[in-house]
């Protein structure tokens, strides 16, 4: 909805100069409208760019939080909710991710195998020995919206137990976190 906005007219000042009067303008109307334009992005029209997070040391929710911000893309001014803005990130050293408290023994984590009878239940010291990878992913996962578009985002997500990985071709730019 837009809104005029009221112009004020300045009072005419009568001069005793001899000079010719001025060419008078006729005053337009202002329409008042925002300071800047809001910039959308369309889907295929975003430059995803590649990172490479070391994850040795980090606690794995702070690590996690940030890595879905960037998954998302709420970093660039050009976030759209609707449109997957995010960049690649690629996550080494998972096995070395630390939490805090008794969190390790504590936190447990439910897969099924679709067998009967076939729900598991591991506890996070366990899967971090056996699967470090999925700690991290399932924490990234959680903090990402829950639609296809998540997943699609989930996608971009690649870690790594240890500091090898395939994707020296895309030349990642080291993040710290």
């Amino acid at each position: 909805m837009m809104r005029l906005a009221a112009v004020r007219q300045e009072p005419k000042v009568l001069s005793m100069s001899t000079a010719a009067p001025a060419a008078t303008a006729k005053k337009k109307l202002r329409i008042a409208t925002s300071a800047g334009k809001t910039t959308l992005a369309k889907v295929g029209h975003t430059d995803a760019r590649w990172f490479v997070v070391d994850a040795d040391g980090k606690t794995l929710g702070r690590l996690a939080s940030a890595i879905a911000t960037r998954l998302m893309g709420k970093h660039k001014p050009i976030y759209t909710p609707n449109v997957d803005t995010g960049d690649f990130i690629v996550v080494l050293n998972s096995a070395k991710v630390k939490v805090t408290g008794r969190k390790a023994d504590q936190r447990e984590y439910e897969y099924y195998t679709y067998y009967a009878g076939g729900r598991k239940v591991k506890a996070l010291k366990e899967l971090q020995a056996r699967k470090p990878n999925v700690i991290i992913e399932a924490a990234v996962r959680r903090m990402l919206p829950k639609t296809k578009l998540g997943e699609q985002m989930l996608s971009k997500l690649k870690v790594y137990k240890d500091t090898n990985h395939p994707h020296a071709a895309q030349r990642p730019e080291k993040l710290e976190l």
